[in-house]
């Protein structure tokens, strides 16, 4: 007798399984490559951008050094020692004195996104060229601190405000939580270094609190926060909570000395 093959008919069922089954590999499929876009784009973000402006912020550093070439001479103590009102620097009660600041004489702004200075803070490895401007493309996002327009200059009377990434793009300021009363910070020009040492902070304002880099910096929003005399200030600004642009964590220092540049 001649044997006969089965004929196996697959019902609704078998059908639809199959289809079933074919959707979950269809979707971990997709699942997965999502997963390896978000990371690759996390490892841009988190490792690429911060490489990228390190090395240019670094190249940018050495050219001003080279530019700039001789050495600051002595450096000068123009607190007064013991936290006296600094020379030039005006009195509550009593006229803006027309005597001279310490700061140097006045000189050309610095052209927009122009790299000019170099700012570096001892105590968190940080060493990073200062552009004129806040701007993301032609400043921040290239591993600059930037200078806010309209506030004074390295030296001058008022309120020399900066603001730096504190993620991703060289994120200068990552740690400038960690500073505390009596760092220091060191500001290098054409003309010298000016030393500011650290004096006092809030740890988060709003964006708006524009107060915290007026020329007497003291918040608008926590009014007890901030100086109610002339001097020479230092402010630096960045966003926080990390990895966020909620809200504004402020550090403010006092020019203590300068050095300036032999001729």
């Amino acid at each position: 007798m001649r044997e006969r093959l089965a004929v196996v008919v697959q019902g609704r069922g078998s059908r639809r399984r199959a289809a079933f089954a074919h959707g979950l590999w269809a979707g971990a499929e997709v699942a997965v490559t999502l997963g390896i876009v978000v990371l690759l784009l996390v490892v841009h973000q988190l490792w690429w951008t911060n490489r990228q402006a390190r090395v240019g912020a670094e190249h940018k550093v050495r050219a001003l050094e080279q530019e700039w070439g001789t050495p600051p001479g002595e450096e000068q103590d123009i607190s007064g020692g013991s936290g006296e009102t600094l020379p030039g620097a005006a009195v509550p009660g009593e006229p803006e004195s027309p005597g001279p600041e310490p700061g140097p004489p006045s000189r050309p702004k610095p052209r927009w996104d122009q790299a000019y200075a170099v700012l570096r803070i001892p105590r968190l490895g940080v060493v990073a060229p200062v552009a004129q401007g806040i701007a993301k493309r032609g400043v921040l996002d290239k591993g600059y601190v930037g200078h806010y327009p309209g506030t004074a200059q390295p030296g001058e009377a008022g309120n020399f405000a900066v603001a730096g990434h504190r993620n991703t793009h060289g994120e200068p300021f990552r740690h400038i939580n960690r500073l505390r009363e009596g760092d220091q910070v060191q500001v290098e020009t054409r003309e010298g270094v000016y030393l500011y040492v650290v004096d006092r902070g809030i740890a988060q304002t709003s964006p708006r609190d524009t107060g915290v880099i007026a020329r007497i910096p003291r918040s608008i929003v926590k009014p007890s926060a901030g100086y109610s005399e002339p001097g020479y200030y230092l402010t630096l600004t960045t966003c926080t909570p990390e990895f966020t642009s909620t809200y504004r964590l402020v550090v403010w220092g006092k020019l203590k000395a300068m050095r300036p540049r032999r001729s």
